[in-house]
């Protein structure tokens, strides 16, 4: 119970008695002259000094309590339809190209392989994650690409978006492809050709997915 609620709403509060309390018993915390819990001014603490024994019902109790305050003075925006569509991201369908343009993926062995791989890419990160079908490969992105897949006849040829040298690939199948020129700019490459293969082919995926998420968070 301690580790579920030590950092959550209810049991988190403000006090400029902070080193006076420190870990101090709930009561002490409560009445200390002057300083405790029952003497504050804020909102935040208020009722703290009738509350006899600080324990899990008590700190949902106060969660709820601010949770229901905080909805008060920060209410949702509530907008009319109209407004919420002008913000609302179009279909991305610009391409032109589908999953029918890939012959590969036609009732084949590779087609399950595939259905696999990209609902797992897709659940990386729902809602940032978008599939876009090309005339020769399958592009799966945040900001920009981070997986290029080419479907083959009995495998996936997969494209990564990051350095080579950045990849951490315990079991070394990955192949460092810059350089070589390719009219899709990615620098490492891997193949998926058994569906027992793609837990460990997802971690490589993830870890390009994460760099690009990780490089927009520094700019």
């Amino acid at each position: 119970m301690h580790e579920e609620c030590l950092h959550t709403l209810g049991n988190l509060t403000l006090t400029a008695y902070n080193p006076n309390l420190s870990n101090h018993t709930f009561s002490e915390k409560r009445d200390k002259e002057g300083k405790g819990l029952r003497y504050s001014p804020l909102f935040l603490n208020r009722g703290l000094g009738e509350v006899k024994n600080w324990d899990e019902d008590a700190i949902k109790v106060r969660a709820e309590r601010l949770t229901s305050r905080f909805l008060e003075v920060w209410p949702a925006p509530n907008l009319p339809a109209e407004v919420l569509d002008e913000y609302r991201p179009e279909a991305d369908d610009t391409t032109g190209f589908s999953i029918d343009d890939h012959p590969n993926l036609h009732n084949s062995p590779t087609r399950e392989l595939f259905e696999a791989f990209r609902n797992q890419v897709m659940e990386l990160d729902p809602g940032v994650v978008r599939e876009e079908f090309w005339k020769n490969y399958v592009a799966y992105k945040a900001d920009r690409n981070f997986v290029v897949v080419d479907p083959l006849a009995k495998q996936l040829k997969l494209g990564l978006n990051i350095d080579f040298s950045e990849i951490r690939d315990e079991r070394g199948i990955c192949v460092d492809i810059s350089g070589r020129g390719s009219s899709v700019s990615y620098d490492v490459e891997v193949r998926l050709s058994q569906i027992e293969d793609l837990p460990y082919i997802i971690g490589l995926v993830r870890q390009a997915l994460d760099r690009q998420l990780d490089n927009a968070g520094e700019g």
